[in-house]
């Protein structure tokens, strides 16, 4: 298709922007660098919404310093898209540190007991954390769109 862009990584064929005022950014977390497929397709997203994106990559619980070390970046954005497979447990520590809107993506990524992401998803939807909310596993479009949606609120008052 003439005029499209074709990103491998994010596995994603977009053309052009839309044409909305949005206020962001939008804070695009992973826990690992095995879920930036599915950061990079919610970023895409973002992006094609005319939304700013700050990507915040490998600061997953086992490594909680990385995430602490983050924490003005996380601060700086409106809402967050929050990737994470194995125990999923990202989207509620990070709930846990900011007063906005998370939403967790579980992805297909882990061994053992990883179930191709549904541990991660139950893991998710049983956060304790009251501003997380989730999509299904490796839903980063889903994820970009909700996380657009409220920039574009943001932007609206």
């Amino acid at each position: 298709m003439r005029g499209s862009i074709y990103d491998e990584v994010s596995r994603t064929l977009r053309k052009g922007r839309m044409a909305l005022a949005t206020r962001g950014p939008v804070g695009v977390v992973c826990a690992g660098t095995s879920d930036i497929p599915v950061c990079e397709e919610a970023a895409v997203t973002l992006d094609v919404m005319g939304v700013e994106v700050v990507r915040i990559f490998d600061v997953g619980v086992a490594g909680l310093h990385r995430l602490l070390a983050r924490r003005a970046e996380l601060d700086r954005c409106v809402a967050l898209v929050v990737a994470a497979g194995m125990e999923g447990a990202l989207p509620s520590v990070v709930g846990g540190l900011v007063g906005k809107p998370v939403v967790g993506v579980p992805t297909s990524v882990g061994y053992g007991a990883s179930l191709g992401g549904i541990a991660a998803l139950l893991a998710m939807l049983n956060s304790c954390a009251p501003n997380v909310t989730v999509v299904n596993v490796d839903n980063g479009f889903g994820a970009g769109f909700v996380a657009g949606l409220v920039a574009r609120r943001e932007s609206h008052g």
